[in-house]
């Protein structure tokens, strides 16, 4: 049996965080981060910018933290590892090959996978998602030779590998089930102009069509739509959402359908096991409730609250104003705060034609969210700064 001070679940940079502030708070505890990926720790917002796009890259240039710097601060790293057990009570895990690791304290940071389309075909080949390096590799090998890409979805992974792929000759065509892009996040003006704006990039945009299912024999050759509309696609990159990994709790008190609850310190009910990253359901102490953020900035503040935390020698409480940021088309968006509702009022400040503007959106005379485009780092954290916590 491994014993282990701290054992730290899931391999991504919420995961890394949590290692670098349980090294930088305790010098000498024993670590070990596990993985089921093959790689450390990676960047995974760049896989649908430059490096879907890219050739011959190297994907160590995605990496946050790499093997050299786990090996220096004495943390042992394990990719490819599975994590089959948790027991809360014993505080013991089973890895893939069998081993038992007994741990005083933990951080469950597991993240999310693609969301798997409930329609017929797809399991035919060609058919890709995007959400690791591997994905990535993948689908920059079949574009090589395959032009006519279909992407299927309407998010920042849809639309950002959409402009992608369209910059390297590709011929793409969004099938996205809304009338406009993003038109959830946005208000409807914005969503007009960015729909406008990828179409002008060379992107046929299906908007307001539904999957309905694939047709091949043993790769996709055709999409069909619930409109009744059939067309070829020689590769498809699904990017539909994305789901919980939570089997590895799901028989523990820690887990429920919507995340691992948190308390304000990042730590479960269960004494000395903290959750950070897409998974962790905490109170959100500026606009109330609970809330899940799945964006890199949030992923790695909440490893390093959790780190520095489960050590013992520092405590704070996570305190966050959701920011996130999305690269399309040569311009830069920042989304700053809660865009869950749609917005009463908007106030703009430059012009969708300048691609220079921030966009304030109201509900009566509370401020939700701020899109800004194209600003400088500066304006982005005046706008973190309108929000103030809630008080009790």
């Amino acid at each position: 049996m491994i014993q282990r001070d701290y054992l730290v679940i899931g391999a991504g940079v919420a995961g890394a965080a949590a290692c670098s502030a349980i090294r930088q708070h305790d010098k000498k505890g024993s670590i070990t981060l596990a993985g089921v990926e093959g790689h450390p720790p990676y960047v995974r917002t760049a896989l649908s910018r430059g490096f879907l796009s890219a050739k011959n890259v190297d994907p160590a240039s995605l990496y946050h933290l790499d093997s050299a710097w786990f090996a220096k601060n004495k943390i042992e790293l394990r990719t490819d590892t599975l994590v089959k057990h948790f027991n809360v009570e014993r505080h013991l895990a089973v890895f893939g090959p069998g081993q038992t690791v007994e741990f005083k304290k933990a951080v469950i940071a597991t993240g999310l996978r693609p969301k798997r389309p409930s329609v017929g075909g797809v399991t035919l080949g060609n058919i890709f998602y995007l959400r690791t390096i591997r994905d990535a590799l993948a689908l920059r090998e079949v574009i090589a030779s395959e032009k006519n890409i279909v992407v299927i979805g309407g998010g920042f992974v849809a639309a950002e590998a959409c402009a992608s792929l369209a910059s390297v000759g590709c011929k793409v065509t969004l099938m996205c089930r809304d009338q406009f892009l993003w038109q959830k996040r946005v208000d409807l003006e914005t969503a007009k102009w960015l729909t406008t704006v990828l179409d002008r990039k060379g992107v046929h945009m299906m908007m307001q069509e539904t999957l309905n299912g694939f047709e091949g024999k043993t790769i996709v050759r055709n999409i069909q739509a619930k409109s009744g509309n059939r067309f070829p696609a020689a590769a498809v990159l699904l990017a539909c959402g994305t789901e919980l990994n939570l089997e590895l709790i799901s028989n523990t008190p820690l887990g429920s359908p919507n995340g691992v609850p948190v308390n304000e310190y990042l730590e479960t009910d269960e004494k000395g096991v903290y959750s950070a990253g897409d998974i962790a359901l905490y109170p959100d102490r500026i606009f109330g409730g609970v809330r899940r953020c799945a964006h890199f900035n949030c992923a790695v503040t909440q490893g390093l609250v959790a780190g520095a935390n489960i050590t013992g020698k520092k405590r704070q409480k996570f305190l966050y104003v959701p920011h996130y940021e999305s690269e399309l088309a040569g311009f830069r968006f920042d989304f700053v705060g809660d865009f869950s509702m749609a917005p009463a009022r908007t106030e703009m400040v430059g012009d969708h034609r300048s691609g220079k503007f921030t966009a304030s959106y109201f509900l009566g005379d509370r401020l939700t969210g701020v899109v800004l485009c194209n600003r400088p780092p500066a304006d982005v954290q005046t706008a973190i700064e309108r929000f103030k916590p809630i008080k009790k």
